[in-house]
């Protein structure tokens, strides 16, 4: 299925798969919520784990937009709605973060979300060549 922002689509999953891997990367220590809370090292983890989420978050509402929602449908197990919503929350959430929710969307969202990357980021560069 060949879209018509193909190139900008595929930039933007390689960002979304490096973003993932740097969540992953910066999380290795964190075994708890007070991981995140506990220390001014923890409070700038949470602060820049955040900005990834919300960043990947946006990503993926801009290929579900570029594809007409028809890319991410092509992967149901991921909820993507919360995946789009999540960045909502924190970008409109301001000071009001839940810290639990970060943790968790870490330690549990993160293998799905790239392995759904990775199969996108296959299918749509079969498409290229």
């Amino acid at each position: 299925m060949l879209y018509p922002k193909q190139k900008r689509i595929l930039e933007t999953l390689h960002q979304i798969k490096e973003a993932i891997f740097l969540l992953q990367k910066w999380n290795q220590e964190v075994t708890k919520v007070d991981d995140y809370l506990l220390s001014p090292d923890g409070m700038k983890n949470l602060a820049a784990s955040c900005m990834l989420i919300e960043s990947i978050g946006e990503g993926f509402k801009k290929i579900d937009k570029d594809t007409n929602s028809q890319l991410l449908s092509l992967w149901p197990s991921i909820p993507w709605k919360a995946v789009k919503g999540m960045r909502d929350q924190i970008a409109h959430g301001y000071f009001n973060i839940d810290a639990e929710v970060v943790f968790n969307t870490v330690k549990n969202d993160l293998d799905p979300l790239l392995q759904a990357t990775h199969f996108f980021i296959k299918e749509l560069s079969n498409d290229i060549t």
